[in-house]
């Protein structure tokens, strides 16, 4: 029996991702998504083949795409954030998490932190049940409620999710990890999502 692979940013039949959608998403613009949130760090826009990694990985469990995306992520940490003492991601609902069999932030997280060569540790649990894919804009500018545990020795903690779109989720990631002690957050997402109106 013969299996045929597909590129899962463009279709064609290649590997996971063909070198053109892979290069695309290595040239993006950094910080240029409008109406993306101030002052949160993002990759690339959550469009194009960023998007369709990222769906692929969420709903099809296509997990090679986790090591593509931190890849491009990685592509555009700066030195500090590279020095954090330890790798987190801001945890899903546990009932997505049982529906799609993972959580896609922390695949992402736990191949960033090979790359840049630190620990990847469960610093977040979330304490609310409610996921915010398909929430309204209310609702996720509240953000979901982190409680951080096991944070002991860390100063320096480098937060990763998979998309941003109000900065709600990190931001209440980074709140729950200074209250439990920890001296610098760093919160980085691969991708923005683009503002409705601008969106192609």
């Amino acid at each position: 029996m013969v299996f045929s692979r597909t590129c899962s940013g463009c279709g064609r039949r290649t590997r996971s991702i063909c070198g053109d959608c892979r290069n695309a998403l290595l040239a993006g613009k950094v910080n240029n998504v409008p109406g993306a949130p101030p002052g949160v760090v993002y990759a690339v826009a959550y469009e194009g083949c960023a998007r369709q990694l990222i769906l692929g990985l969420k709903y099809r469990n296509e997990r090679a795409s986790a090591r593509i995306l931190a890849d491009v992520l990685v592509h555009r940490l700066n030195s500090d954030q590279r020095g954090a003492d330890v790798v987190t991601w801001a945890p899903t609902s546990s009932h997505r998490r049982r529906q799609r069999g993972h959580d896609q932030a922390e695949l992402i997280a736990r191949a960033v932190a090979r790359q840049i060569r630190r620990p990847c540790r469960s610093l977040l649990v979330r304490e609310s049940l409610s996921s915010q894919t398909g929430s309204g804009r209310q609702q996720r500018l509240r953000g979901p409620q982190f409680r951080a545990r096991g944070c002991r020795g860390c100063s320096h903690v480098l937060v990763i999710d998979d998309v941003v779109t109000t900065g709600a989720t990190l931001r209440t990631a980074a709140q729950a990890l200074r209250m439990a002690g920890v001296v610098q957050v760093s919160t980085v997402a691969v991708a923005a999502t683009p503002a409705l109106g601008s969106r192609r």
